[in-house]
């Protein structure tokens, strides 16, 4: 009897899914308040809301109200400070390598669908030498939709040429199931990445929680066998 789902691709989320991105984020993030005059903060505050972009980190950094213009200009100066200094401390997490290794051993395509925009996500990329390796890298910016839209998610399946239904999504946030889920794809939640406090992965409607990321391949042997 053939298993119910025949693997085809394996697509991951960017920030706190493949990558440990923290460590720059938060030294960006300290650099900036600092800039601006405001006190600095410590990264496992603004850790668990990397996920909801820069934007949201500098919100949740910030104990008084300041004006629109300011906040624009501090995430502007974030951004291009980050832009500098992207890959300085940024690294796969532990038995991400050795998965992705797995994976092209077996001939099994990878790719990355993160809401990170392209002037982010492909000199990151490249600084870790994964360009190359990726079959597909959609941005937050490449299509009309970021996630939750399954559409970021349907761009990926046409470049790497195969069908949703046969592919695993893996994320950290409730964003990235809701698009993998809309688009019909098996998805893991990955509860060792950023999340929220005030989050419960286990009612996102994942396939599973996944608290490693050599986790990943022991789900993937069980549902394919």
């Amino acid at each position: 009897m053939k298993p119910t789902f025949q693997l085809a691709c394996v697509l991951f989320d960017l920030d706190g899914t493949l990558l440990n991105t923290a460590p720059d984020l938060t030294a960006a993030l300290n650099k900036t308040l600092a800039h601006f005059g405001y006190a600095t903060v410590p990264a496992k505050k603004i850790t668990p809301y990397i996920s909801y972009g820069a934007a949201m980190m500098i919100e949740q950094a910030l104990t008084q109200t300041v004006s629109k213009t300011e906040t624009a200009a501090m995430l502007e100066w974030l951004l291009d400070y980050y832009e500098s200094h992207i890959a300085e401390a940024t690294h796969l997490f532990a038995g991400m390598p050795e998965l992705l290794n797995t994976l092209e051993t077996q001939g099994i395509p990878w790719g990355v669908v993160t809401n990170k925009r392209e002037r982010m996500t492909y000199p990151l990329m490249q600084a870790l030498n994964l360009n190359e390796r990726a079959a597909s890298i959609i941005c937050g910016d490449t299509t009309a939709y970021s996630k939750p839209h399954p559409e970021p998610m349907l761009a990926a399946c046409r470049e790497i040429q195969v069908n949703p239904e046969q592919c695993l999504y893996i994320g950290d946030a409730q964003h990235d199931i809701s698009a993998g889920k809309a688009a019909n794809m098996k998805t893991l939640a990955a509860t060792y990445g950023y999340i929220k406090p005030d989050e419960r992965p286990q009612h996102w409607g994942a396939d599973a929680l996944i608290n490693h990321p050599s986790d990943i391949l022991d789900w993937i042997t069980h549902a394919i066998n």
